[in-house]
Parts: C-alpha cells; structure tokens; sequence
C-alpha cells in the first residue's frame, strides 16, 4: 500500500496542506491540485467517497470546509483508508481541541509534523489513536 499523496483543500481551491511521495514537478504538483479539487469538490454527496484518478484512485473526505484526499494505487483498500483520513483529523482535533482551518495555516509546521509521525514514506505507520496521544502528550 503506498500513497501518493495526500491533500487538505478548501471549498474554494486553496490548498492547505500537500504532502507527496513520489517526485512530481512543481507545475504538475499544481495541476494535481486543480485536478483533485474539481474532482471532488464537484462530486455529489450520494457518491462514495472514491473516485478514480488518472491511473490512481482518490480517497477522499470533507470535513466542514475542508476536503481531505488522498491518493493511492487502484487496488488499494479504500475503507481503510477513509478510515486513516478520519483518524488524522482526530489526532488534529485531539491535538488543537476542535481544529479549523486557521489552525492548519497558521501551525502548518505543527500538521506536518503530525502528518509524518502519522504517514512516513507514503505508508501508515501507527493506527492506534493511544500511541498517538501519548507522543501528543509529549509534544
């Protein structure tokens, strides 16, 4: 199971947060942006919350304004995947008791971190929300 990449983006487009994991150029790392966001921001709600992208396929959740994506291989397993997204965001939550966009843009160098001790490489390292909270409780 490898993960392409993984993006936080507004209703309107901007991108808060992206983090890939294979070599793209920084134009094509836009043009994924635009790509994604249309894909899923677009999508009707009464869909499933997978959607196939290019050769990949897009994991995809909205949170209140936000949209968290990520990217995998086709024949990855999507649910759990979904599930990761929703662990992230209550690690986030955990970690800045009710997170809200402003958190992600202004602490961006705090959800990075997160996001490395929760994804290294393009793969899930800990799925146990404990082992998270006590690093947090660290932190």
């Amino acid at each position: 199971m490898q993960i392409r990449f993984i993006l936080l983006q507004n209703r309107q487009g901007k991108t808060r947060l992206a983090k890939y994991y294979v070599p793209l150029e920084d134009s094509e790392k836009h043009k994924v942006e635009f790509e994604v966001h249309r894909l899923v921001v677009n999508r009707d709600p009464k869909f499933t919350n997978f959607v196939e992208f290019r050769t990949h396929k897009v994991i995809y959740r909205r949170y209140a304004g936000l949209f968290f994506s990520i990217c995998v291989d086709i024949t990855d397993n999507e649910l759990a995947y979904l599930e990761s997204i929703h662990l992230f965001v209550e690690i986030l939550d955990h970690f800045f008791s009710n997170v809200c966009e402003l958190d992600l843009v202004f602490n961006f160098h705090k959800v990075y971190l997160i996001l490395d001790e929760f994804i290294l490489a393009g793969e899930l390292q800990e799925t146990s929300k404990k082992v998270h909270r006590y690093f947090f409780f660290l932190f």
